[in-house]
């Protein structure tokens, strides 16, 4: 029986999410042939973290399903040990990459990874704290449906398995490395109130995430389609298509990886949305077969970003996310150039390829991200207001927002370089003791 980890990074009170999360693994152990690790990463404050641990004892039994909710002190003694076990050059920066003071959405997601690897799951099923499945006649429209029955399959052997098949026989013989669907509801960022203020300054700011010398066609159709997943056409039937996934039809709430992840981590930067979807570029460029399913999840905001401090907060996260754009663009441009280049010899993608081409990216001219800053101030000062104090703001952090840019891309590529080590020290390294009500521990 293999086993499978659906896991739930938080830093927020999210009951409800866990109690749909057990359902979730509930009928992944009940209509497949698989061990559900429910793992829970929570980095909540004392009050929150009790909260969410009073959700994870409310849990009914859940046969086939071992519950794991660890707190950042847990998680930073399995970080220790394992980085312990591994040798790796700089332990503490390790450490510090892994389980960052700052919010960093690929440091926890790569920390669900390790602990999956230590685990013996074969497969990581990401799920987030805002937001919620759809549901038909009462009943929640679970990915893993979809996941379960396709994930590290032969693309083969998966395709009778789906609704259509896109893919040219010379990927057929590889593995379906990722599952995934999108979201309806709000933007996947946080950016609606520019584009109801000025659609024009919505268009320069969105576009920004584009490299200099796209053609305005190209931009234009960028932002058109930008943050907004599936729209909001609510789920009737199924559909899955197997094929390369175009990355822009996924969301990290709603992913899938078999193989790939404990190849290439995520990128470690903190304070910067969009850090954790890197690896869906790497699997659509590498030439890995995947499938793109309809069952999307419903994204909402929580109420701490119509905050003041959750508007800069947020703002912040964007800014960095265009800025790390100077850096990922020429690493996504060299993926897509070196297409199935980027597979081994067994077909598995090639961690040092891929880490090469991102410490090439650290060698990039800041220029363009001195252009994308002043485009940015210029924007958010015409939209006045809160945007306006905020451009303030990123004026007096300039120069330490253009170093963090580089330094987050130089972090990845020493984190790829190690990344392998780490992965092989997980798996002999015991993550915790199990909570919750599901029977049993990991072997």
């Amino acid at each position: 029986m293999r086993r499978i980890c659906l896991t739930l990074p938080t830093n927020r009170p999210c009951p409800q999410a866990i109690t749909a999360l057990g359902a979730e693994a509930a009928y992944a152990a009940e209509h497949f042939d698989v061990a559900v690790h429910l793992l829970i990463l929570d980095s909540c404050d004392p009050e929150g973290y009790a909260r969410n641990a009073a959700a994870v004892r409310a849990l009914p039994a859940l046969p086939g399903t071992v519950v794991h909710h660890l707190d950042e002190r847990r998680q930073r003694a399995f970080l220790q040990r394992l980085i312990g076990e591994a040798g790796t050059a700089k332990p503490e920066l390790m450490l510090e990459l892994m389980l960052p003071g700052r919010l960093s959405y690929g440091a926890c997601t790569n920390r669900a990874f390790l602990a999956a690897a230590a685990l013996g799951c074969e497969s990581v099923h990401r799920r987030d704290s805002d937001s919620r499945y759809q549901t038909v006649d009462g009943s929640p429209v679970l990915p893993v449906h979809h996941e379960l029955r396709s994930l590290g399959r032969r693309a083969a052997d998966a395709a009778a398995g789906v609704t259509e098949t896109v893919l040219s026989a010379e990927h057929l013989d590889r593995r379906v490395a990722m599952v995934g669907a999108s979201f309806v509801g709000e933007l996947s960022v946080d950016i609606g109130d520019i584009h109801r203020r000025d659609a024009g300054v919505y268009h320069d700011v969105v576009s920004l995430w584009a490299p200099p010398y796209w053609s305005e066609e190209d931009k234009r159709a960028l932002v058109a389609e930008s943050f907004k997943g599936a729209g909001n056409e609510p789920f009737t039937e199924d559909h899955a298509l197997l094929t390369l996934v175009d990355p822009m039809r996924v969301d990290m709430c709603n992913i899938s990886f078999h193989g790939v992840h404990e190849r290439v981590p995520l990128p470690p930067a903190t304070d910067t949305i969009g850090s954790d979807y890197f690896l869906i570029h790497l699997v659509h460029d590498a030439g890995l077969p995947g499938v793109l399913h309809n069952r999307h999840i419903v994204n909402y905001y929580t109420g701490e970003r119509r905050t003041d401090a959750g508007f800069t907060a947020y703002q912040t996260r964007f800014a960095k996310f265009l800025l790390s754009m100077l850096h990922l663009n020429h690493v996504y441009d060299g993926m897509s150039r070196h297409g199935a280049a980027l597979l081994d010899r067994d077909g598995e993608v090639d961690a040092g390829a891929v880490a090469g081409l991102v410490r090439d990216s650290t060698r990039l001219d800041d220029a363009e991200n001195v252009w994308r800053l002043d485009r940015l101030d210029a924007s958010y000062r015409k939209l006045g207001g809160r945007y306006a104090v905020f451009a303030a703001q990123l004026a007096e952090h300039r120069d330490r927002l253009l170093d963090e840019a580089r330094r987050d891309m130089e972090d990845f590529a020493l984190l790829t370089e190690e990344w392998g080590r780490l992965v092989r020290a997980a798996r002999v390294t015991p993550l915790d003791t199990p909570s919750g009500p599901g029977p049993g521990g990991p072997a």
